[in-house]
C-alpha cells in the first residue's frame, strides 16, 4: 500500500513572485489587446493610396533599417508620456490621464503595423529573431497562466455579464416602432399637427395681418 503522495507548501518566494507575474501576464494581456485594435485599425487605414505605396517602401526596408523605424515611434512617444506623468504628479491628473491614454492608444496603432511591416525584415537579423523567439515563448507561458487561474475566469465571467446586462438595456431602450414605418410616420404627422395647433394657439390675436 502506497502512502499518499504530501504536496510541499509554496515558498515565501512563490507567494512574492506569483502577485508580480500576473500583474506582467495582465499588462501583456492588455498589451496584446491593443496591438491587435491598432493592427486591425491599421490595416483598414492602408486602403488609402499613399498610405499603401508608404507601406510597400517599409516593407522594402533593409533590416537595421526597419529596426530604426521600428523603434523610432517608441522614442518620440516617450516624452510625452513623460509629460503626462509630470502632470499627474503636478496636481493635473485628468489632462495627464488622458495624455498617457491617448499616446498609448495612438503608439499601439502606429507600432503594431509598424511591427507587422517590418517583422520579415527584423527577422533576418539573427539576434532579434532569437530574443523575439523567447520573448514570445515567454509572454505564452504567462498569459496560459493568467488564463488558467481562477481569478481570470471569474473576471471573465463579470465581462461577460457586464456585456450581457448591456445588451439587454440596449435592447430595452431601443424604441417599438421601427423608424419608417407607418405607425411611426402617423405617429410623427399627428405630432407635428399638434405642435402646429399649439403655436397658432399662443400667438397674439393683434400679430395676423388683415
Amino acid at each position: 500500500m502506497t502512502s499518499p503522495r504530501l504536496t510541499s507548501p509554496p515558498s515565501p518566494r512563490s507567494r512574492l513572485l506569483a502577485p508580480l507575474l500576473y500583474l506582467v501576464a495582465l499588462l501583456l494581456l492588455a498589451e496584446q489587446w491593443l496591438w491587435e485594435a491598432g493592427s486591425r485599425f491599421g490595416g483598414a487605414l492602408s486602403a488609402w493610396p499613399p498610405l499603401r505605396a508608404l507601406e510597400n517602401a517599409v516593407r522594402a526596408l533593409p533590416p537595421y533599417w526597419a529596426l530604426l523605424i521600428f523603434v523610432l515611434p517608441g522614442l518620440l512617444l516617450f516624452p510625452v508620456k513623460l509629460l503626462a506623468l509630470l502632470a499627474i504628479a503636478h496636481g493635473h491628473p485628468a489632462w495627464g490621464v488622458m495624455v498617457f491614454v491617448a499616446a498609448k492608444l495612438g503608439g499601439a496603432v502606429v507600432v503594431a503595423r509598424i511591427y507587422v511591416l517590418t517583422l520579415p525584415s527584423l527577422l533576418a537579423l539573427a539576434w532579434f529573431a532569437r530574443w523575439h523567439n523567447r520573448f514570445i515563448m515567454f509572454k505564452d507561458q504567462l498569459i496560459a497562466r493568467l488564463r488558467a487561474s481562477g481569478a481570470y475566469r471569474q473576471v471573465r465571467r463579470s465581462v461577460s455579464n457586464l456585456r450581457h446586462a448591456l445588451r439587454q438595456l440596449r435592447r430595452k431602450l431601443r424604441p417599438s416602432v421601427p423608424f419608417g414605418s407607418r405607425h411611426a410616420t402617423r405617429s410623427a404627422r399627428a405630432l407635428r399637427r399638434f405642435v402646429a395647433l399649439w403655436r397658432r394657439r399662443r400667438k397674439p390675436a393683434g400679430s395676423e395681418r388683415p
